[in-house]
């Protein structure tokens, strides 16, 4: 005889509905004492009649639930569709017999996990404004800012000092640095000084047309009327001015 896909399902569907005749069978007979216990003749110096009830009403629900567990066990040898349907119907059974007792002894299902929802990462705060700066009276408009007689000088933008204030050094008496507004008019790296005997003025950013200039110096001494700084800050400030911006001496 030749086995085609067809004779086989139906072979496993008369074997199923077999199964599941037999397993509501075995469990209606199992249970089947319920009923007459609803009046049980009492032995000698028993319990009251409602504990003997209770009594073998609880024998007989552990006895279908051992038996429902041992048919949902041979449901395996079934193909996966014929054994949901198989146990389905012992539960259907069971659930004839003592409504509640597959849901009471089943284990409780597991809680969905709760979704991660992603937040944003809190935005970083914007720099703190310097406490306190003393601007003296340079205006916003103007790109670097010179105080003479404190010594120092810094870069800003739109009044926002972006670097600073640093040590600097002016020019000496009877070679002052010049006071008032004036404009980066030329920049020259590595500048030297054909007045001083070739001394070396590297990173010169001129704001007068008279030699006066930010560069690279010692600021522990006085200059012939330049502002001295030190590398870092005279690089900071060679590639920060542009030509045309605002220089404001005070």
């Amino acid at each position: 005889m030749q086995f085609t896909p067809r004779t086989v399902m139906s072979a496993f569907t008369r074997r199923g509905t077999a199964l599941i005749a037999a397993a509501a069978a075995s469990i209606a007979l199992i249970a089947a004492p319920v009923a007459a216990s609803a009046a049980p003749v009492l032995p000698a110096g028993s319990s009251s009649p409602e504990e003997v009830v209770t009594s073998v009403e609880t024998g007989l629900r552990d006895t279908v639930w051992d038996t429902r567990t041992t048919l949902h066990q041979q449901a395996d040898v079934l193909p996966p569709q014929a054994a949901d349907i198989f146990r389905g119907a012992v539960d259907d059974a069971v659930e004839g017999v003592f409504p509640g007792l597959v849901a009471e002894r089943s284990p409780a299902p597991e809680p969905d996990p709760v979704p991660v929802v992603a937040t944003a990462p809190a935005a970083e705060p914007a720099p703190a404004a310097k406490p306190g700066f003393d601007f003296g009276s340079c205006p916003p408009a103007a790109r670097a800012c010179v105080d003479l007689d404190g010594r120092r000088t810094w870069l800003q933008r739109d009044g926002v000092v972006t670097h600073g204030a640093v040590h600097m050094a002016p020019g000496k008496p009877g070679q002052e640095t010049p006071s008032g507004t004036f404009y980066v008019n030329r920049k020259v790296k590595d500048e030297i000084s054909y007045e001083f005997n070739n001394a070396p003025m590297p990173y010169a950013v001129y704001f007068t047309y008279n030699g006066h200039a930010f560069h690279q110096g010692d600021p522990a001494y006085l200059s012939a009327g330049c502002i001295r700084l030190n590398h870092d800050d005279a690089v900071k400030y060679f590639n920060e001015l542009q030509i045309g911006d605002m220089v404001y001496i005070y």
